[in-house]
């Protein structure tokens, strides 16, 4: 089950909206097939498994190992469960059950039904984890939430006095670079109307080889110009505002009352667009406006070298502090919501 979590994990950023999973094929405990799923619409992790085995006879007598349960609907694939009854594959171990209504125990009965030994759980919260994304979605009706930010040494997110629209970097190019990387992992990147004024970003993976994410843009009394980076075509952008406007082809506002709570209504309005990620990237306002509402999962904290001795500081977090890295000179905490 390890090998098929290792395995699932080289679709990151290219199966969404589906699932990651990994799938292992056994004959007298020796790996005969393996497969993950590597894009949407494309086979699934157990079909590409069962394909790899050379020698079709020995499927039947073989253990299948799958990260999570076999779909058994037809949806832009056939139903993988009706496959591994098919080959005859009599053992079936799975991680963990599917979420998704469609499936949801369904290719579980529907594989005892038709005689398959079926284990379930092995490894499950590792499996689980492994689709935390997925799981959020249609568990907590909202997106997987990452907020991620850059402080100073001294605690500050950005300077008291900034020249000019070009970003104060805090951080070192290689950890500018795995943001990049992140940014091509998930599915949308949210900012505050400030940062966009302040540092004009794109929020687009330019340093890096993966598909940008959607961009939502908080500006209740659209003060952004047009001009803006977010606006230049090269991903779709969603602005969250007050005011009405016509929607174009790769822009598009959704109208929000900011006198409530603002960030469960972005997640009710990200939730109907069936996006399950979201990096909010800033500013300290929109950061906090997310912690306030406890509205995220996970928080990825950059400390760098510089400081500002004053200016904004940086937002206050309370969880479960599960990972701390250097990055040359900089730092990297992982801080997961309890």
């Amino acid at each position: 089950m390890l090998r098929c979590i290792q395995l699932a994990k080289n679709g990151l950023g290219t199966t969404y909206p589906n699932p990651l999973v990994g799938c292992v094929i056994v004959y007298e405990n020796k790996i005969i097939g393996e497969g993950w799923h590597e894009q949407s619409g494309m086979p699934h992790a157990e079909v590409n498994a069962i394909t790899s085995v050379k020698n079709q006879t020995l499927l039947k007598d073989a253990t299948i190992y799958v990260s999570l349960e076999p779909c058994s609907h037809f949806g832009k694939t056939p139903p993988c469960a009706n496959l591994i009854i098919e080959k005859g594959i009599k053992n079936v171990i799975i991680g963990s059950m599917d979420p998704n209504p469609k499936v949801a125990g369904n290719g579980i009965k529907l594989l005892k039904d038709k005689g398959c030994n079926v284990v379930e759980g092995i490894l499950e919260k590792k499996c689980s984890d492994l689709n935390k994304r997925f799981f959020t979605f249609f568990k907590k009706q909202r997106p997987y939430i990452i907020l991620k930010w850059a402080e100073t040494l001294d605690g500050f997110i950005s300077p008291k006095n900034k020249i000019g629209k070009s970003p104060v970097w805090i951080t070192n190019k290689r950890s500018r670079q795995l943001v990049h990387k992140w940014r091509a992992e998930e599915a949308s990147i949210l900012i505050g109307t400030n940062t966009a004024l302040e540092d004009n970003p794109s929020l687009t993976t330019r340093d890096w080889d993966g598909n940008s994410p959607i961009r939502w843009v908080i500006d209740k009394n659209l003060k952004i110009p047009l001009e803006a980076n977010v606006f230049d075509n090269s991903a779709k952008t969603i602005v969250i505002t007050e005011l009405r406007k016509e929607n174009k082809e790769y822009l598009i506002y959704e109208t929000i009352d900011f006198s409530k709570n603002i960030a469960q209504q972005i997640c009710e309005i990200i939730y109907r667009y069936k996006i399950q990620s979201l990096i909010v990237e800033g500013g300290a306002k929109t950061l906090q406006t997310f912690i306030d509402e406890n509205l995220w999962d996970e928080a990825r904290v950059f400390k760098g070298i510089p400081l500002f001795k004053e200016g904004i500081k940086a937002p206050l977090i309370n969880g479960n502090l599960v990972s701390e890295t250097k990055i040359k000179q900089d730092s990297l905490k992982i801080v997961l919501n309890d």
